[in-house]
């Protein structure tokens, strides 16, 4: 099976462009490190996917990018963070919702979530990470990202995302895509994106099928001369390490690290976005709030 990647097109003489993610592992990854229920599975892969998409638009190397979905369902949140090489990490707030699936058969992703906001806040460098919140349309991720892109970035775009979890709570698939029209589209260009996608099947029909990145674009941009321009790999990658979050323990008020201390137990600390359990001695602590 192909690894995970990414590929970029530009269409119709640079008016629009589009991205294309497979991201089986990254998501297989993310549901192993977090051990998550199928309906979570999907919530967290398609944000997951959307998130390396949009990390990848920035141009900066040191861009980073921050999804959050949150609402009054069980799933309460998730969180997804990626950069622009292709490194994404994300976690849900609750991680083993039951749901029954909808009258589709379809996992009730929207039910897991409610009603709620979804937020992007990109992180340019600057002295204020740009900030963008609109409320969730569906809770479905694809369309609330639709919504968000022509709210938000005043960006006509097409986004469709999908997770297949299998009998195992494996995941079969994972991947999407995002369509979006530069300033100057012809309404003809527009006309035939629009009628393509009503043709289109689903992203898990398409990937199982044996399609890839590159065949999702060049189906659902047909006849408007797509071109390939680039392909990069995507993989769940945490930055986390036993030092930063030492560092991280240390920034607390002394009196609350000695009461810690005092316990003595040893202090675990698990990482939100990988997992990760980090494991500080009581010795270990004194001596560093000593330095």
């Amino acid at each position: 099976m192909a690894r995970d990647y990414m590929t970029r097109f530009h269409a119709a003489d640079g008016t629009v462009r589009a991205f294309a993610v497979s991201s089986r592992e990254c998501v297989e990854a993310a549901r192993e490190a977090h051990d998550t229920y199928p309906v979570i599975t999907a919530l967290l892969g398609r944000t997951l996917s959307a998130a390396a998409l949009m990390g990848w638009m920035m141009k900066d190397p040191c861009d980073l990018l921050t999804v959050q979905l949150q609402g009054d369902g069980p799933a309460k949140g998730v969180t997804v963070t990626a950069d622009s090489h292709g490194h994404v990490k994300g976690f849900a707030r609750v991680s083993d919702v039951e749901l029954p699936p909808k009258e589709n058969g379809h996992l009730d992703v929207g039910g897991a979530i409610g009603r709620g906001t979804l937020t992007v806040t990109k992180d340019l460098g600057l002295k204020m990470p740009y900030s963008g919140t609109v409320p969730l349309v569906s809770g479905e991720v694809a369309e609330d990202l639709t919504y968000y892109f022509a709210a938000s970035e005043q960006t006509p775009s097409s986004v469709a995302l999908g997770v297949l979890v299998d009998t195992d709570f494996s995941v079969k698939c994972a991947g999407g895509f995002i369509i979006q029209l530069m300033p100057g589209t012809a309404e003809k260009t527009i006309d035939v994106i629009e009628k393509n996608l009503k043709t289109l099947p689903s992203i898990t029909q398409m990937l199982s099928s044996g399609m890839y990145p590159e065949d999702m674009i060049e189906r659902a941009l047909s006849s408007l001369s797509p071109v390939e321009e680039e392909r990069h790999s995507v993989s769940f990658s945490c930055d986390c390490s036993r030092q930063r979050v030492l560092d991280t323990i240390l920034t607390l008020p002394k009196k609350d690290i000695y009461e810690m201390i005092s316990e003595k137990k040893p202090v675990e600390v698990k990482c939100s976005f990988c997992g990760t359990d980090y494991i500080f001695e009581t010795d270990e602590l004194l001596t560093e709030i000593k330095k």
